[in-house]
């Protein structure tokens, strides 16, 4: 896009101005008058404009008076160290790289992915799903009012990426016009808060917000754009360098509240605790409960509140009996005793002889080959068709575990159900890992990009594996590993949907139907299992018929936030602890 001049506006030759090409410095800038003492509510916090301070006394004052639950920052400070030095028990400098694109030199990309489009804020839900993003990447959501008054706003644009095929919000960013915001002599731009759907298989999502809000910026006449990104996001720092971003000398300040304790308080003993366990003890901790690591190999921890210490494997603690580890470890067991109790679930036989296998195929037609004990999706097999997948499958479960069941295969959406003190507390549901077609690269070379975002969204947690259960799913499909499927094409690479083969997981905990609540919490009875997560197949979340599959007496309870999953954990440990009213 070419590059407009509003009437009025001056241009600024940025060879001559050292600010232009480093940093806001008004002593620098002795013809540009700058408006004084700049604040910038975003809704998350405040944008404080540290340059257009004359007095610094004043500015930490201003940093200092920040409100409960939010999340202000100080930008562009003339003079960093001093600062800091004027209150260093409630300030920190910010472990962020600041990087600028010059609007003038900047390339758009024609080819850019026709499946996204982004655009303003257009309704309520917007507004919520926003929230939902930032969530569920751990940032300070926004007041949703904020965002809503705000959606025609020509100074402070939040904008949404919408995937045209689900016609879902997947991604989200602000764009801060300064010029417009404060009448800004440098004519300069900012942009703050890209995230991208945990769950989102479309690529491209991130670089196409930054070029809409480059473009946007660019047809205004801007000079240029500043963003902010953590030192070590290294993926998020490519990507800025690839679209022609250079980091410049600018810094931020911020107070030293709970939220941004992680920025201040440097880094935690490296563990190798895994996302599941870590929820929980960042729960503990934020209530006093002293948390010890008992073996890192393992994954084993120990919470110790007011005499009282329970060891943890994850969600699995020493409140749930052997009994009902047993009953839930056992999937033959499971389904047998939730059936005797009047609850759905589907037929299900041991593996036996190869023709009573195969006389079970043919009375179904499709099944589920699965180990009776194994967890993570492992030597599991859906939807097996014909006599050499059966073979094959039950010779697969059979490597996790000798004792291997057959199942009918049943339609619906994978919805797993937590049930905590036997209350129902959050639901979502799972869907198997899929790729989508560029037109440029093979299957397997979009399964390997797939499966990197996968990782990176969930600390190592979730990658799509190049196995034969992989390749068959895709010979079912009528696709080779090799394959180039065409731009727009989804390819459904697993059947499971586990979360660590690949799996997306979505929250639906408020869609669910009663029935179903109170199914789950039926089931947790029968199983006395204080702590469980049940994987039901539905038709519609909002429906009523549903087949109970599994218990998983160990499920992983970060999964599913913004639900307040690790909350009621950790108030059924220590139920003097708990806040709720």
């Amino acid at each position: 896009m070419g590059q407009t001049k509003h009437r009025g506006e001056h241009r600024f030759d940025r060879d001559n101005l050292p600010s232009l090409r480093n940093w806001k410095r008004a002593d620098m800038l002795p013809n540009l008058k700058l408006p004084a003492d700049v604040i910038l509510e975003c809704g998350w916090g405040r944008l404080i404009f540290a340059h257009t301070f004359s007095d610094q006394r004043k500015l930490v004052r201003t940093i200092c008076d920040e409100s409960p639950g939010r999340r202000d920052i100080a930008i562009y400070l003339r003079d960093p160290h001093v600062v800091l030095a004027m209150a260093p028990q409630e300030l920190f400098m910010d472990p962020s790289h600041t990087f600028r694109l010059w609007l003038d030199r900047y390339q758009p990309d024609p080819a850019m992915n026709k499946r996204i489009v982004i655009r303003r804020v257009q309704t309520r839900e917007d507004c919520r799903r926003i929230n939902t993003i930032y969530a569920g990447r751990g940032m300070v959501v926004s007041k949703e009012d904020f965002l809503w008054n705000h959606r025609h706003s020509r100074s402070m644009v939040p904008l949404v990426a919408e995937d045209l095929s689900t016609q879902q919000i997947v991604g989200t960013v602000t764009a801060i016009d300064h010029k417009r915001a404060f009448n800004d002599p440098e004519n300069g731009t900012s942009l703050w808060c890209l995230a991208v759907e945990p769950q989102c298989r479309l690529p491209g999502v991130g670089e196409a917000l930054v070029r809409y809000v480059v473009e946007y910026f660019q047809a205004r006449g801007r000079s240029y754009l500043d963003l902010s990104v953590m030192h070590d996001n290294t993926q998020a720092i490519a990507l800025y360098e690839k679209l022609g971003f250079s980091r410049v000398p600018v810094f931020s300040v911020k107070h030293k509240n709970a939220i941004n304790e992680p920025l201040f308080v440097g880094e935690e003993p490296q563990t190798r605790l895994n996302p599941y366990a870590m929820i929980i003890i960042k729960e503990a901790r934020r209530r006093g409960i002293a948390v010890e690591v008992l073996d890192e190999t393992s994954g084993h921890f120990q919470l110790s509140f007011g005499g009282r210490s329970i060891a943890c494997w994850e969600s699995l603690s020493e409140l749930t009996s052997a009994m009902a580890f047993c009953r839930c470890d056992d999937k033959s067991l499971t389904l047998r005793l939730l059936h005797r109790a009047g609850l759905r679930t589907p037929e299900q036989v041991a593996a036996g002889e190869e023709a009573e296998n195969l006389a079970f195929l043919e009375r179904h037609q499709r099944l589920v080959v699965k180990p009776t004990r194994g967890e993570q999706g492992r030597g599991i097999s859906v939807d097996v068709r014909d006599d050499e997948e059966l073979i094959t499958a039950v010779r697969k479960a059979r490597a996790v575990n000798d004792r291997v069941v057959l199942e009918s295969f049943v339609e619906g959406q994978d919805l797993r159900m937590i049930v905590i003190d036997f209350a129902f507390v959050a639901a979502a549901v799972r869907r198997p890992a899929q790729v989508e077609g560029t037109g440029e690269h093979t299957v397997r070379e979009l399964i390997e990009k797939q499966s990197r975002r996968r990782a990176a969204a969930t600390g190592g947690e979730s990658r799509i594996p190049l196995d034969q259960e992989t390749e068959r799913c895709m010979a079912q499909s009528g696709w080779k590993m090799s394959d180039v499927p065409p731009a727009g094409e989804t390819l459904v690479v697993r059947k499971t949907a586990n979360l660590h083969t690949g799996g997306t997981i979505h929250d639906v905990t408020d869609q669910v139907h009663p029935e179903l609540v109170r199914a789950a919490e039926q089931a947790a009875r029968v199983l006395n299992i204080p702590v469980v997560g049940f994987d039901f197949l539905v038709p519609d979340v909002g429906g009523s018929e549903y087949v109970i599959i599994e218990a998983n007496e160990r499920p992983g309870l970060a999964n599913h936030e913004p639900q307040p999953t690790a909350e009621r954990f950790v108030d059924l440990l220590f139920p003097q602890t708990a806040t709720r009213g």
